[in-house]
């Protein structure tokens, strides 16, 4: 009997050990930095190139990022701070609101030299770092948010109503007492709540996150971070009335935000590309991390996309005029929405954006020897071909004796829900495309959807 015991603890240590702590790169280099709203900002820090900051959610902290950050370093500068009172900064009695926290970020950015960033969010970090982009604007180049609310920002009452977020009434000195020694219990009610795997966050990650919580003062600063929902509530509304025209991608799980992230960001931003992390709850990083990683690279290596421009004083708006050499196509691949999601298709935005409502136009260049099987879109299009000779058939499935060469200056249409398939011969082709948004892409046969993970283009 002693020796099975033995053996079942062993088997426990053995199972728990196997399992790697959440963890940054062991190369970046670590500081703190005073915010001048009083706050000792932890921040780590690596890698060369654009420069990412990466703002973690509650339950977690800026370890949360791993995935991200080592996959970023190789050619972007990653900057991952602790929020104010969570992980290893300072816990002030104060300041929970997101507009001050964006201001902890502002000192962290410049203290570390750096002015114009990416910054990534998740959870309580879409709530900074919508702060932080409408109180700095011109100081972001693109702004990802991963499935959370913002409070303020319909459907935000609605939100409320939800007793799944029993968590954000929950704090105070009596709940402080009630959760002290039994923080991994509390936690594992948020987790658990909000995941789509039971066994996702694992273990040894919920250990770790509970741990730095459970220090001097970390539920405190945690619970504070809820209380301020009502000024950051505010504090939104007068946000709300410029929107942001910054590109912007909203990240949701299937089984958690999905889709409303979109619908919660286009209430803030003009420019706002929607994505659903499929079989993934709120946990995206511990979920679907590789995923996950992949739509955010996706994003900050693709080009910035156009977005409608206000009329100026002499009455002029959307004006535009591009010759040719002046089309900035993206060095790889990036395929987006109203694409055929093939990996190797540059993809630039010229007008609209076919994410919204409204008329937009895409220029697409398919490289050689492509092939695109049977799908459709559900707005109605008109194409005209650029350049190259664009091959092109209308079907249920990949038909070779359907297809119709067009040479440059060639026009066709795609009807809404038609089913058409295509494909490229020894030069690359360039087509425009214009439709009436949102636009979609769906495939006859979805194992032939390029999108799919571990789907090879």
């Amino acid at each position: 009997m002693i020796l099975r015991c033995l053996a079942v603890a062993l088997f426990a240590v053995t199972t728990v050990s196997s399992q790697t702590l959440p963890s940054l790169p062991s190369s970046f280099q670590q500081r703190t930095i005073h915010s001048p709203e009083g706050a000792d900002i932890f921040v780590r820090s690596g890698g060369s190139g654009p420069v990412v900051v990466l703002l973690h959610g509650y339950a977690e902290n800026s370890d949360s990022w791993a995935p991200l950050a080592a996959d970023l370093m190789k050619d972007h500068t990653v900057v991952v701070p602790d929020l104010r009172g969570i992980g290893r900064s300072s816990k002030p009695a104060d300041g929970y609101d997101k507009k001050t926290q964006a201001k902890d970020m502002r000192a962290v950015v410049t203290s570390l030299g750096y002015d114009k960033t990416f910054v990534v969010a998740h959870d309580i970090g879409n709530m900074v770092a919508y702060a932080y982009a409408a109180t700095y604007p011109d100081k972001v180049a693109g702004l990802v948010v991963m499935d959370a609310p913002i409070p303020g920002i319909d459907p935000w009452n609605e939100i409320l109503l939800n007793p799944g977020v029993w968590h954000f009434n929950f704090h105070g000195p009596d709940a402080e007492r009630l959760v002290a020694g039994r923080e991994r219990i509390y936690f594992d009610r948020i987790w658990n709540d909000f995941t789509g795997d039971p066994g996702k966050p694992d273990e040894a990650t919920r250990n770790f996150f509970a741990a730095t919580y459970a220090q001097p003062g970390g539920m405190r600063a945690g619970f504070a971070q809820f209380a301020a929902f009502s000024q950051d509530a505010k504090d939104n509304k007068v946000f709300e009335q410029t929107k942001l025209t910054i590109p912007v991608m909203a990240v949701g799980g299937e089984k958690s935000f999905g889709p409303l992230q979109a619908v919660i960001m286009r209430h803030v931003a003009t420019n706002v590309q929607g994505e659903v992390v499929a079989g993934s709850g709120h946990w995206l990083m511990e979920e679907r991390p590789a995923y996950t990683v992949a739509l955010i690279r996706k994003f900050l290596d693709g080009p910035l996309v156009a977005h409608p421009v206000a009329s100026s004083a002499d009455g002029g708006a959307n004006e535009e005029r591009l010759t040719p050499t002046e089309y900035k196509f993206p060095q790889v691949g990036n395929p987006g929405t109203g694409s055929s999601g093939v990996g190797g298709i540059q993809t630039v935005v010229l007008k609209g954006n076919p994410d919204q409502s409204g008329v937009y136009t895409i220029m697409l260049r398919v490289p050689v020897h492509t092939r695109i099987a049977a799908h459709s879109h559900r707005d109605d299009r008109v194409a005209t071909v650029i350049s190259g000779t664009w091959h092109i058939g209308y079907g249920d499935k990949f038909d070779g004796a359907k297809l119709k060469a067009l040479p440059p200056g060639s026009f066709y249409t795609e009807p809404p829900s038609r089913n058409h398939f295509a494909e490229t011969g020894d030069e690359p082709v360039v087509v425009q495309i214009t439709g009436f948004g949102p636009s979609s892409t769906v495939y006859v046969d979805a194992t032939q959807d390029p999108r799919k993970p571990g789907k090879s283009n």
